[in-house]
């Protein structure tokens, strides 16, 4: 492994458990737990309670008069819509309508906004943040600040209750407390479907809550079964999903847009796209024969490629091939039409639906 990567608070403790590590965001994240494995993993999230370290995850204060307003002017979800002590799912685009990455949004107050990036773009998120930030309003960069921790799954609230820490509030909400005496927020959100929280936990004090988590029986698991998870539930991954090159319109993530607000970095090309309708759009993809589909591997109609795979992945709970594709809107096909994905030169029979692949439980 490269000597370059960062690393998590809770490395050596992942290193004892076994964890296989492998490269994700410039960071040495833990792929799968020895006795475990992913498809394990990804049954205790479904089932009971898993635990995943996430502390790769970006985080960002904008602080000042104003802030908020702000970042409501940059970002594409309309804050207005949230109260204080609520926590929003937005964009930050390009002015061609590009995504520059997918983020959260803890709102704190008027001059107090928290921001969650993806790990390889907190960078760029903050550079452009800062650029613009009136005179008054701070972006500070917080990327080592502070571990996440995702407890996720039917057991999680009990789990969490169990250890003091509050687990009643609403879907998208956060509430602070502490731990053995530090502060840590506590988050009705995740990545994977089901009822579950992200504790976000100053960096020193990630350690003891790990291990309270682990000692109440939650089941650590890596990110091999994030991407199982959430690529059943059809949740874009920045990068595969989303990107400079794939708009919201695109990956139909519109629903994160505040379409009526007067700006927004990209307003002007994504509300021209949205308008004229795009040439391609997200699609779920479900194998009927045998096969596993992975990402790139191109999708047919007859003798003509409609499209192409952003992700794919066997579906522990399904026990099918599934995928998510970007698909040309030419060809008119609907939800039900089969297609064809080419796996390695072998053409299998799919059948385009609209995700989630399982039902979810996340509210």
């Amino acid at each position: 492994m490269s000597a370059d990567l960062l690393r998590s608070p809770l490395h050596d403790r992942h290193a004892a458990l076994g964890a296989k590590f492998a490269p994700f965001g410039g960071w040495e994240m833990p792929l799968e737990y020895a006795g475990g494995g992913v498809l394990k993993e990804h049954a205790a999230v479904r089932e009971a309670a898993g635990v995943f370290d996430v502390s790769h995850l970006g985080k960002a204060r904008v602080l000042g008069p104003g802030a908020a307003e702000f970042v409501n002017s940059c970002l594409t979800n309309d804050l207005g819509r949230i109260a204080p002590g609520q926590a929003q799912y937005t964009l930050c685009c390009d002015e061609s309508g590009g995504v520059v990455d997918d983020l959260i949004a803890y709102l704190y107050g008027p001059g107090d906004v928290f921001l969650v990036p993806n790990a390889a773009n907190t960078a760029e998120v903050v550079r452009r943040l800062s650029a613009a930030a009136p005179d008054g309003v701070t972006v500070t960069d917080l990327h080592r600040d502070f571990a996440i921790l995702a407890v996720q799954g039917p057991r999680s609230a009990a789990v969490l209750a169990a250890l003091g820490l509050p687990d009643g509030h609403d879907y998208m909400s956060f509430a602070e407390a502490r731990f053995g005496g530090a502060p840590l927020v506590v988050c009705r959100t995740g990545y994977t479907g089901e009822h579950g929280y992200e504790l976000v936990v100053p960096w020193d004090a990630a350690g003891a809550v790990w291990d309270a988590l682990i000692a109440a029986g939650v089941r650590p698991c890596g990110l091999g079964a994030r991407d199982t998870l959430r690529t059943e539930m059809g949740y874009p991954l920045h990068g595969q999903e989303l990107s400079l090159e794939i708009s919201p319109v695109q990956a139909r993530s519109g629903w994160a847009v505040g379409w009526s607000k007067p700006a927004f970095w990209g307003r002007a090309a994504l509300t021209a796209e949205k308008a004229a309708g795009p040439r391609r759009t997200l699609r779920g993809l479900e194998l009927t024969g045998r096969g596993i589909p992975r990402g790139h591997m191109p999708v047919f109609a007859g003798d003509t490629r409609v499209g192409e795979i952003t992700s794919g992945t066997f579906s522990p709970t399904r026990k099918v091939g599934i995928a998510l594709a970007l698909i040309d809107t030419a060809p008119g096909l609907a939800d039900g039409d089969l297609v064809e994905v080419d796996v390695r030169g072998r053409r299998i029979e799919a059948r385009l639906v609209k995700p989630p692949f399982v039902r979810p439980s996340v509210r």
